[in-house]
């Protein structure tokens, strides 16, 4: 007898998914807890596995289509031999379920090319462009293929293709004299080849849909400061090796801050709060969201209570969750909640940003680029690693003034970085 594979339950505000692609052919045997199809949701991908062992009898939904929670995905029929035959009551012996869609297997691929480590993302890019994704070299952890590597490889296919000229274009010696008023018809591109049509992906859509609501439902101003981060540099060198040495992982500038915002948020509670309809729900644990840049966009995984962390456990937490976000294993257990977020875009060169809030939160921090500056000092002028903080926040349950005075917090504690221990 078969069973549906169905759309399994997400997690928290998930209900939706794209269907990624089917990792087993329609006619395939399986085993129990094998993985036969990938989901993208919003928040991360993740696998349906086969309940028991069996044939992939149906398959009836396609790679690109969305589904909701408890859609039927395909069939799991028996595996052969397990159906019995005909059986007193003149039951007709069990047939074998007939796949519906198939797929030709390659005879050249070989098992290492279906084996071969790549991003869901990676892996649909190239198939929608017709490439071989073990063709491609991977720049990723272990060797895996990433987006970029497709994206260079397309690149490098179809450099060569402009190179090629049309002869009748290559022998035109003379333009054309443009057309009269009368004869002018609507603009089109003739090498319209230079143009890609490509369907958002389900987390791109989401995070685009979920910026404008940001916008359109919070009264969302953003107040700016500076930092000097000469204190925290001159202890980073002087501890640095020592650190590392004792705890395995590198002293880092996110664990400074995510201790300076804690501490702020525990001076000024509304920018750890939340808007629920007449009411303000302030949160007394300190869930600190930590932006990191994916392939598919930014993701916000979280550090649970981060006030109860030390230097060590947060540097140790913000690697293995960066390191979940390039090898796509990021759980949702990973992003769900968090009450405050801090954005560093200073690793790619921001000098200066507004970052959006990531609702239903009210405050989020933007770090920046670290940049020698002339400031005053005593009446002199000097040279000092400065950092422009900006705090975007929701105006409707944050005054300007506690912004203001929250980012100065931050600014002191950063400045004076043992005030942190003495403050707790």
């Amino acid at each position: 007898m078969s069973i549906d594979i169905l759309v399994p339950e997400m997690g928290e505000s998930v209900i939706e998914a794209t269907v990624g692609r089917w990792l087993v052919e329609a006619g395939a045997a399986v085993k129990a807890g094998q993985p036969l199809v990938e989901l993208e949701t919003d928040k991360v991908d993740l696998e349906v596995s086969a309940e028991r062992d069996g044939v992939l009898a149906e398959i009836l939904v396609e790679a690109g289509a969305d589904v909701k929670i408890g859609d039927v995905l395909g069939r799991l029929g028996e595996a052969s031999g397990e159906s019995g035959g005909a059986s007193g009551g003149g039951d007709a012996p069990a047939k074998q379920a007939a796949p519906t869609k198939t797929t030709t297997p390659d005879p050249e691929e070989t098992p290492e090319e279906t084996d071969v480590k790549a991003t869901p993302v990676a892996r649909r890019m190239a198939e929608e462009a017709g490439m071989d994704v073990s063709k491609i070299s991977g720049s990723g952890s272990g060797g895996r293929v990433t987006k970029e590597d497709v994206e260079k490889a397309l690149a490098a296919k179809v450099e060569p293709a402009r190179e090629k000229i049309s002869p009748s274009i290559a022998s035109s010696q003379h333009p054309s004299p443009p057309p009269t008023a009368s004869a002018a018809s609507p603009f089109t591109r003739p090498d319209s080849h230079r143009e890609e049509r490509v369907k958002l992906s389900r987390r791109r859509r989401t995070i685009a849909q979920r910026l404008v609501e940001a916008q359109h439902n919070a009264a969302m101003l953003t107040t700016f400061n500076e930092v000097d981060m000469s204190a925290v540099m001159e202890l980073r060198k002087r501890r640095r090796d020592a650190f590392e040495k004792q705890y395995g992982v590198r002293l880092g500038f996110m664990s400074f801050f995510t201790k300076a915002t804690i501490g702020a948020l525990k001076t000024f509670p509304r920018l750890n709060a939340e808007i629920d309809g007449d009411e303000m729900i302030l949160k007394h644990y300190y869930d600190i969201g930590i932006a990191v840049g994916a392939e598919e966009g930014l993701v916000v995984p979280v550090l649970r209570d981060a006030d109860r962390m030390s230097f060590a456990q947060i540097e140790q937490s913000i690697r293995d969750l960066a390191q979940k976000v390039q090898d796509g294993t990021l759980a949702l257990a990973d992003l769900q909640g968090g009450s405050f977020t801090i954005t560093n875009g200073g690793v790619f060169g921001s000098m200066l940003s507004t970052p959006i809030l990531n609702a239903p939160q009210v405050g989020i921090l933007g770090l920046h680029k670290i940049a020698e500056r002339p400031v005053v000092i005593d009446g002199a002028i000097v040279a000092r690693p400065m950092m422009y903080l900006a705090l975007s926040y929701d105006h409707r349950i944050v005054d300007g003034r506690e912004a203001v005075q929250f980012l100065v917090k931050v600014k002191e504690l950063i400045e004076d970085p043992e005030r942190m221990l003495l403050e707790g």
